[in-house]
């Protein structure tokens, strides 16, 4: 355990999101997700997990340490429902509360069709698996910078 961290971020977790650079993709995928054949094309190649854990605590875990892009609109996205993209389940809205809250104001996810959104996961750093078994628990994340000191 280390001090200041939020303990559900695991060592490989950690890794990742410290080694991503500005505007680098993080993909948040629920079990249903084909995670581990996506990631395989990822940056880091590798498939991450935080699976004891739904979408919405594990992305409130990573955004606690990962600052999000404020230069562009898609600096977060979730999986469009088939046949229903502009509808929002439980498991996005949890989200959505939580990119709010860690961003100190509403800033809604833009929304992103289903195989649009497999092919950026594909392009992305990394793919980190959760235990979200609701449908439709899947997010990018493009991350941000941490000013200087004033």
């Amino acid at each position: 355990m280390l001090k200041g961290i939020d303990n559900r971020l695991n060592a490989e977790v950690l890794a990742c999101l410290r080694a991503m650079g500005h505007g680098d993709v993080l993909i948040v995928a629920d079990t249903n997700f084909p995670s581990d054949s996506v990631a395989r094309a990822t940056v880091t190649g590798q498939l991450l997990r935080m699976e004891n854990l739904t979408a919405a605590e594990a992305v409130q875990a990573i955004l606690s340490v990962l600052p999000l892009d404020t230069f562009v609109d898609d600096f977060a996205g979730r999986m469009e429902i088939v046949g229903d993209p502009t509808s929002i389940p439980p498991v996005q809205a949890e989200v959505q509360a939580e990119i709010d809250r860690a961003e100190g104001r509403p800033r809604p996810m833009t929304s992103i069709e289903r195989f649009a959104f497999y092919d950026m996961a594909r392009q992305s750093y990394a793919v980190i698996q959760t235990g979200e078994r609701r449908f439709y628990g899947c997010f990018m994340f493009r991350k941000g910078v941490i000013p200087p000191e004033a």
